[in-house]
């Protein structure tokens, strides 16, 4: 069945965008106010991919990803257009304790993407052992190394500061933010603001320093700019759909709708959709893909000349996750307010199957009330057996871990689970290189562009920026095509 609305000499150019995650939903929502008309299509029988939201024990809070850097220009514009300015919530604790040699141990005020800057520090702290610290100080009189291509960040940092230090700080870091490991994430692609800095600094400990923010005003306490929404993160890929259909009348947001293939057609493209209502064909001047890697180079491999693209895409791995979110009575933790932690890391050397620990109603102060929430991360690379254990099994380790660190022994009156299997790219060592390849392959296709987490960056604020750069892209291309021809 052909599209009705197929693009036509005259009527406003048709943008199709594939996948109804954050990044495609912020795409089409950019697009909103031009003069074209948008179809997003999400395969899922609901929108937002990783971000949702549910009810548990009479509190609503995000399944998926939880916060973002509001303060990001390019978040900050979304969040303003959206109209969710007065649902942007700070964190209220911000510092993350780490759970280190079965101890809970505060943060290092002097870090910077868990790469220690001050070494006295480091050595009050205890994370290290005597050794350790001693070969992290070695990091200060070490020759500046010069390095060819890109690097895991273990052989980085290890080679700079020691191996305690990619194992204790650094590796924790990486996993709550990239769901992977030091020694197969990419230096250049996970810890980027320190790649320019650790090149005109003599050592690595002096590189992370230069990056550290000033210190606030007397009085003031710091700030991150890590935030959330009323009503959860997950709450705005409906916020980004409602606003788009109310903008564009004539677009459309449907779930249920698998892309089996995309064709040029003349100036334009042909994309073929499975749904309920059998197969059908809709004619588009322009396509945005926002799905991840493999389902992406599928789409792309049947394109001439993307062969580069295609291979590049096959080559992003992506690892699985788990979230066991627990409801606890509120005095169950209250002494654990008076340590002002927002949660806990785990080093995979510890062994254990929790990697992050958030008291999720200690780190929101919108959500305090008759109950706290602690939510559990688990799983991601090399950890992806979990989410084949049962929900009650899940349950229980995740409540005895926490039990153990916090000291809580009561039940959790409610619980839930989470799995997010094949959900988080892996920026393994060569990423960047790979996605430069992708880029320049899709640049080949006149009205294509790509966006999301498989990119430049796995967070909600990176996704927001990677939509926008892709809306911006089509639309410099319509600008200066004549809409596509019925076919």
């Amino acid at each position: 069945m052909a599209d009705n609305g197929m693009a036509q000499a005259g009527a406003a150019p048709h943008v199709v965008v594939v996948g109804g995650g954050v990044a495609g939903l912020a795409a089409a929502f950019f697009l909103r106010d031009e003069p074209v008309r948008v179809t997003v299509l999400e395969s899922a029988a609901r929108l937002g991919g990783q971000l949702s939201v549910s009810e548990l024990a009479g509190v609503v809070i995000d399944e998926g990803a939880e916060s973002t850097y509001a303060r990001r220009p390019k978040t900050a514009r979304l969040l303003k257009a959206a109209g969710l300015e007065d649902r942007v919530v700070a964190a209220g604790t911000k510092s993350m304790a780490l759970w280190s040699g079965g101890q809970l141990r505060p943060p290092l005020d002097r870090q910077f993407m868990g790469v220690p800057c001050d070494m006295d520090e480091l050595a009050k702290s205890g994370v290290l052992s005597e050794a350790g610290v001693a070969r992290a100080r070695q990091d200060l009189t070490l020759e500046q190394a010069g390095r060819e291509g890109d690097v895991s960040v273990a052989e980085l940092v290890a080679g700079r500061l020691g191996q305690e230090v990619v194992d204790r700080l650094v590796d924790p870091f990486l996993s709550d933010a990239y769901f992977g490991r030091a020694d197969e994430l990419s230096f250049e692609a996970t810890l980027t603001p320190l790649v320019g800095a650790s090149r005109r600094r003599a050592s690595l400990a002096e590189a992370a320093g230069a990056l550290l923010p000033d210190p606030p005003p007397p009085g003031q306490a710091p700030t991150t700019g890590i935030s959330t929404l009323v009503g959860g993160i997950g709450s705005l890929p409906q916020v980004l759909a409602d606003g788009l259909l109310a903008a564009s009348p004539g677009s459309a947001v449907r779930t249920g709708a698998t892309v089996s293939r995309l064709e040029r057609r003349g100036d334009g493209w042909r994309v073929s959709v499975d749904g309920a209502a059998g197969p059908e064909h809709l004619e588009a001047d322009a396509v945005i893909l926002a799905v991840p890697a493999a389902p992406a180079g599928r789409l792309l491999g049947r394109l001439s000349g993307t062969a580069g693209a295609t291979t590049a895409l096959a080559e992003i791995p992506y690892a699985g996750s788990v979230i066991i979110t627990l409801a606890f009575p509120r005095r169950a933790l209250e002494g654990l307010r008076a340590l002002g932690f927002s949660g806990y890391r785990v080093p995979a050397v510890d062994g254990r199957a929790l990697k992050v620990v958030t008291f999720s109603t200690m780190k929101w102060p919108h959500l305090a009330g008759e109950v706290d929430i602690v939510r559990c991360q688990a799983g991601g690379s090399g950890g992806e057996d979990l989410l084949e254990r049962d929900d009650a099994d899940l349950v229980a380790l995740a409540a005895a871990e926490v039990a153990e660190v916090t000291g809580v022994r009561a039940a959790p009156l409610a619980t839930r689970v989470s799995r997010w299997g094949g959900a988080v790219p892996q920026y393994t060592v060569g990423h960047l290189e790979r996605v430069r390849r992708i880029r320049a392959g899709v640049a080949e296709q006149a009205g294509l562009a790509v966006c999301g987490g498989a990119y430049d960056g796995v967070g909600v604020g990176q996704c927001v920026a990677s939509a926008l750069k892709a809306a911006e892209e089509v639309l410099g291309g319509l600008r200066t095509q004549a809409p596509a021809a019925s076919a």
